[in-house]
């Protein structure tokens, strides 16, 4: 709760103001149906919806201000409600994030703040971050696409997007994290959040990049305005992490990047600050030759995958840039936790393996497989989804990697939102040669997906479970349906026994 005087905030940019100039503000909404008495209410333009439609709902529901960029519609309705401040701004987003900060007291600037960006690993290198950070010392939550964690347990926080929180939320969860005792937080910065300005008026003390491909062109449309938008971080950020062999967005960033900056590769004849050589993957992890400042280490991290050393890599420059010493970063690196859903590995009772890992991009999908191949087993099966909330384009990319990879293939939906799951299906079997082929199977539901492919496995069989699932959850007719992999492969194996 705090008193807002909104002629006297410079950065929101205020062109008018009609109605009283000061109110006592007891929270911020951009949705009208969660106003109460005493709310903010910002009237965002969508794809599909005007926020101004619902302001006399949000004043009726308790608001006693609203922000919004329609000065004549502003302005009338002002004199239908005189208690009420309507506030009129040139960007209502780019004014609700830093209306945020002052309410929230400039919290994120007494947090480390860690963005990462990228079109595969964002979740995974935001946790292994997290932990790290955690291990060494620094307490560190975590905002991204399996949730919002503070340093010691998951929070219940309802988000407001999937991977980054608009933010009014964002700066909630900052104030969620200092209240516990947090120092440091480690986040997902998406493209479509940095466009939409939900982390505007944020100086990260940490950018990290991961790598770049097409994804997300349902929303930006062409690749050029993709990373655009990524490339933002890099314009509020006081360090840089730099994936160098990334030929997407590594350059760009090197060219643009002024401050200090750490590299990496997984290559040992590359000019980064952080290589690797002799890795060598295990059952219980993976081990390598790290090379920084001319000195060689010997490190193990109980992570698989060539691709998640990289991400590990982008953990390791974090702590260096935060100040660090190498000795205290490997020791630690030891107990480093790797996030629900990525390369997790459930051991199943009849000696097959099933492995969760939630690669939904044509790039992602195909070092997933190249990792799981060397791993043993007897047969491999793989179930890969078409997402309804996504580029319907790259869904047959999907089928055509995995065609001749794997030999039982399942098809299935993430997300239908609302389209037909039929129609998500058949997208994406048209990126098969041979669909006919009798080792490949359809389900209209993720649920029936997984059900499918757990009836395939045999003894000493990989079951990959891949794609988007998110928050527990799949996205249906713009409702959110619970479900949980982990409880139907947990169901499966009960009544198998």
């Amino acid at each position: 709760m705090k008193t807002i005087p909104f002629h006297q905030l410079n950065e929101v940019e205020v062109e008018n103001v009609f109605g009283p100039e000061r109110q006592f503000v007891t929270s911020l909404v951009f949705h009208s149906k969660y106003v109460s008495k005493g709310s903010v209410f910002f009237s965002i333009r969508g794809e599909n919806e005007d926020g101004h439609r619902f302001i006399e709902e949000a004043i009726q529901n308790g608001a006693v201000a609203v922000v919004g960029d329609n000065q004549a519609h502003l302005q009338k309705l002002s004199l239908c409600y005189p208690f009420c401040s309507f506030i009129v701004v040139k960007d209502v987003r780019k004014a609700m994030a830093f209306l945020a900060k002052f309410y929230y007291n400039d919290v994120n600037e007494k947090l480390k703040t860690i963005g990462v960006t990228g079109t595969n690993g964002k979740t995974t290198v935001s946790a292994y971050v997290r932990s790290l950070l955690n291990l060494l010392g620094m307490p560190t939550g975590l905002i991204g696409t399996t949730g919002i964690w503070n340093s010691r347990e998951k929070m219940r926080y309802k988000k407001s997007t999937p991977t980054t929180p608009e933010a009014v939320d964002l700066h909630h969860i900052f104030d969620e994290f200092d209240k516990a005792g947090d120092t440091a937080a480690s986040m997902e910065v998406s493209s479509i959040a940095l466009d939409q300005k939900r982390v505007e008026g944020i100086l990260f003390d940490v950018a990290i990049h991961t790598n770049f491909s097409e994804e997300h062109l349902e929303y930006h449309h062409t690749l050029e305005h993709y990373k655009a938008c990524k490339l933002k971080l890099f314009e509020q950020a006081k360090c840089a992490v730099i994936n160098i062999d990334d030929e997407g967005m590594g350059e760009d960033i090197l060219a643009r990047f002024e401050g200090p900056r750490l590299t990496y590769s997984l290559h040992e004849d590359t000019r980064a600050d952080l290589t690797v050589r002799q890795l060598s993957v295990a059952e219980d992890g993976s081990r390598f030759y790290l090379t920084y400042l001319g000195k060689e280490y010997s490190v193990y991290a109980p992570v698989y995958g060539t691709y998640n050393i990289a991400n590990v890599l982008s953990a390791i420059g974090t702590a260096l840039l935060l100040g660090y010493q190498m000795n205290q970063i490997l020791n630690a690196l030891t107990h480093l936790q790797s996030p629900e859903g990525r390369f997790q590995v459930i051991q199943a009772p009849n000696h097959s393996k099933v492995i969760l890992d939630y690669a939904h991009t044509p790039v992602a999908l195909t070092r997933l497989v190249e990792e799981v191949k060397k791993l043993q087993y007897n047969r491999l099966i793989v179930m890969i989804a078409g997402i309804g909330i996504r580029d319907f384009k790259k869904m047959p990319k999907m089928a055509s990697i995995i065609e001749g990879k794997a030999d039982e293939i399942i098809v299935t939906v993430d997300h239908p939102g609302y389209h037909d799951p039929q129609l998500i299906v058949d997208q994406v079997m048209s990126g098969f040669s041979n669909p006919d082929s009798p080792n490949i199977h359809t389900a209209l539901t993720r649920e029936e997906g997984v059900r499918k492919a757990l009836m395939l496995g045999q003894p000493d069989d990989i079951i990959l479970l891949t794609s988007g699932c998110i928050n527990n959850s799949q996205i249906v007719k713009g409702k959110e349906v619970p479900h949980s992999d982990e409880e139907i492969i947990q169901e499966h194996y009960l009544q198998s026994s």
